[in-house]
């Protein structure tokens, strides 16, 4: 990234980490920096730690493995989705996963640990992309993640793409036993 200060690149209207009103900044690098879909921002408490008022949710899409590079007119529009939710502080963080070729499980059957490297000929789809959302509410949410799914339909009709959105939980409802 020659050029590129990413230590004092701030957003718009962002709080400064010398003012008082950050606890605590960190430079967060979704991807490699010469590729497409790279946001590099100042991460900004939004709420002090351990303490979540605003539901986060994780999104990722899914889609059969092998189906090639997504169309450059799909890259674009992310982009741009992805860069207005930055702004408004909805995008945290997210970004795409390389194909199950070089990935790694760990199996835990009847107490035991097992290492399994990829790739997985059982594997038909596979986790495309991800990214972790901070909403007001539920709605908007949802909402939001359906905005993203047009987004595979207009642009990349003949792929099959399932757009999952889960809400990240604050901890166990009750422990278990």
């Amino acid at each position: 990234m020659s050029g590129f200060d990413a230590a004092a690149w701030r957003a718009p209207g962002a709080a400064s980490p010398d003012d008082g009103t950050c606890r605590k900044t960190s430079i967060l690098d979704v991807e490699d920096p010469d590729s497409r879909s790279t946001y590099v921002h100042q991460a900004i408490a939004r709420q002090p730690i351990g303490v979540i008022k605003m539901p986060r949710f994780m999104g990722f899409v899914r889609m059969e493995e092998g189906v090639g590079t997504p169309p450059a007119a799909l890259f674009d529009a992310m982009d741009a989705h992805i860069g207005e939710r930055a702004a408004k502080g909805v995008f945290l963080d997210g970004g795409g996963l390389y194909g199950t070729e070089d990935a790694v499980n760990f199996v835990v059957r009847q107490g035991e640990v097992s290492r399994v490297d990829g790739p997985y000929a059982e594997a038909k789809e596979v986790v495309g992309g991800w990214s972790i959302l901070q909403y007001d509410s539920l709605e908007e949410a949802v909402a939001d993640q359906r905005e993203f799914a047009e987004l595979h339909a207009k642009y990349w009709p003949e792929v099959t793409v399932v757009s999952t959105l889960r809400q990240i939980s604050t901890g166990p409802e009750a422990p278990g036993d």
